[in-house]
């Protein structure tokens, strides 16, 4: 078996269909412990990239993943969770999958084997030369996201991709690729099992250390989060209180009247000096 076609290397379990219930849930849970010691490999990597990032965005760059299927789907969540989460606009950190929104929840048949759709779909962005495009594809072989990570080179962004393969077509036309090689899926070939939670890991740590960098958490807390529902609005209150020490009647007057905990901190300061 080629290094190229790890992903698709035989499960080490057999006869799945006879294992017991708990055996089906210990074996697969085996094989996830490998992911977070593959990841953790991988981190000079996601380093390198994340280090070329965030200057880009800090001169108004934003941050684009592109896959298909799972792959694709992961990297709708994580940009979708960005605005909520750090404040950002919808448009900063852009998900794109093969088959445009409707393969979020239905597969669209071949999608992903159109070399040139990737970038078609990219340019409706209106993609410049600080942005960045990141190609997730567990096979690193994947026609739509080779296509567009190519593309966007050739223009002028940063590239880089998330693969679950080593010396694959994807990662040599990525500027910066990651490499998480988690081994065959319990399922032989399922990469939606142990490769795409090695991608759910990576983006989360993309993502977070890059809004991080770029200030939208302070200490620990999400200031700059969306008050969407009222949990966070909660959540918001709480924090208040805990850095000023004040009331939850006096943290959520200062909530309502300056609509993020970054600015009722801020401003609470200014008000007592």
């Amino acid at each position: 078996m080629s290094k190229t076609s790890l992903t698709e290397s035989d499960s080490r379990y057999d006869h799945l269909e006879s294992m017991t219930v708990s055996d089906l849930l210990t074996n697969i849970n085996k094989e996830d412990q490998f992911v977070a010691g593959t990841v953790q490999q991988c981190i000079p990597q996601i380093e390198s990239l994340v280090s070329e990032i965030v200057p880009r965005m800090k001169k108004g760059g934003r941050l684009f993943y592109i896959g298909a299927g799972t792959s694709g789907r992961l990297g709708i969540v994580d940009a979708s969770e960005c605005p909520p989460t750090f404040g950002v606009d919808h448009g900063l950190v852009v998900g794109i999958i093969a088959g445009g929104d409707g393969a979020i929840r239905k597969a669209v048949e071949f999608a992903e084997d159109d070399a040139k759709q990737g970038w078609k779909d990219l340019q409706e962005f209106n993609v410049g030369k600080e942005d960045t495009v990141i190609g997730i594809a567990a096979s690193g072989r994947t026609p739509y996201v080779i296509g567009a990570v190519d593309s966007a080179h050739e223009f002028g962004c940063l590239t880089g991709c998330i693969t679950c393969n080593e010396h694959t077509a994807l990662s040599k036309v990525s500027q910066f690729p990651i490499e998480a090689l988690v081994g065959p899926e319990f399922v032989t070939g399922s990469t939606r099992m142990k490769a795409g939670t090695a991608q759910k890991l990576i983006l989360n740590m993309i993502s977070t250390s890059v809004m991080i960098q770029l200030g939208h958490v302070s200490g620990n807390k999400m200031v700059d989060m969306q008050l969407s529902n009222d949990k966070l609005v909660e959540r918001g209150v709480l924090m208040i209180m805990d850095q000023l020490s004040v009331t939850r009647e006096q943290a959520n007057d200062l909530l309502a009247k300056h609509k993020t905990v970054r600015a009722a901190i801020a401003n609470f300061s200014k008000s007592t000096t």
